[in-house]
């Protein structure tokens, strides 16, 4: 556990501010919820929590069978980062945070179907390589968006279309009912 130097107090109501540099660095915004645990020395301990991280195993044994089954890069995403990959390029994707123009476009609750080089067309992260198609669906979960599916392909002499993005919608219903 890292130090912060940073003290606060709790008020008469039995809060605590976490503070902003903290949350920044955390990726933590008004309104999300975090798990609180505790430990034998006295400890508590805040964690953000991550329906789709709850999934974990889930996840990644999704998203390793949809990869091998669609021939394409998948992965599942919470709102802030990858939770699971599988294909080529999983290693790329594997725990790195969203990129903002996937967080706007979860928040708008969009589906995308987009070529490389289409205006529509947005990265996971925000380093991730290119790749020629996409195919991205909110996971919806008691009408709150928790995460997405994204499916990837970098075979040039393949497009997506339906076929894909009636998979990857699949993919992020049952994910979402499984959370519900």
């Amino acid at each position: 556990m890292k130090a912060t130097g940073i003290v606060r107090r709790i008020d008469d109501l039995g809060r605590v501010v976490v503070p902003k540099e903290i949350r920044r660095t955390l990726r933590i915004r008004e309104g999300d919820p975090l798990e609180i645990f505790t430990d034998r020395e006295g400890e508590i301990i805040l964690k953000k929590y991550s329906p789709i991280g709850e999934l974990g195993n889930l996840a990644k044994l999704y998203a390793e069978s949809l990869s091998q089954t669609m021939g394409c890069t998948v992965c599942i995403t919470d709102t802030d980062q990858v939770v699971a990959s599988s294909g080529n390029g999983k290693k790329d994707l594997q725990d790195q945070f969203i990129g903002q123009e996937l967080g706007d476009a979860l928040k708008d609750r969009s589906q995308i179907l987009a070529k490389n080089g289409d205006a529509s067309y947005i990265k996971v992260t925000a380093d991730m390589k290119d790749y020629c198609d996409e195919v991205i669906c909110p996971i919806i979960c008691e009408g709150d968006v928790i995460g997405a599916v994204a499916l990837l392909n970098k075979d040039e002499k393949r497009r997506f279309g339906e076929v894909e993005q009636r998979v990857a919608y699949s993919a992020a219903d049952f994910l979402g009912r499984q959370m519900g």
